[in-house]
């Protein structure tokens, strides 16, 4: 719901961030876009780098899984970097997504 009298209280939002446990997976994701993005061709010049329109940064292995950017990435569409199995925790079960699964 939007804020409708009254502005939205941003310290609140990040304190219960910071409380999850969100940002550094927030940054890490953050960081692996943004090398990207450095690396890449941007003709359209709009920031991203071409080859990542539309698509997803997706990590190799999992940062829920302890995975980090050293681990590597790969562009994915979104389709296939959100379609992981997940359990009644909202939790990653399985790093291989439905349409993978498929294929087998």
């Amino acid at each position: 719901m939007p804020y409708v009298n009254k502005s939205r209280p941003y310290k609140k939002e990040y304190q219960q961030q910071l409380e999850r446990g969100d940002i550094p997976g927030k940054l890490e994701r953050q960081r692996a876009r943004r090398a990207l993005d450095k690396e890449g061709r941007d003709i359209n010049h709009n920031g991203k780098a071409d080859k990542r329109e539309g698509k997803d940064v997706a990590h190799i292995k999992a940062l829920s899984r302890g995975g980090s950017n050293a681990d590597g990435t790969r562009i994915e569409s979104a389709a296939v970097n959100r379609s992981f199995k997940r359990g009644p925790d909202h939790g990653l079960v399985s790093e291989t997504s439905t349409k993978e699964r498929k294929k087998k």
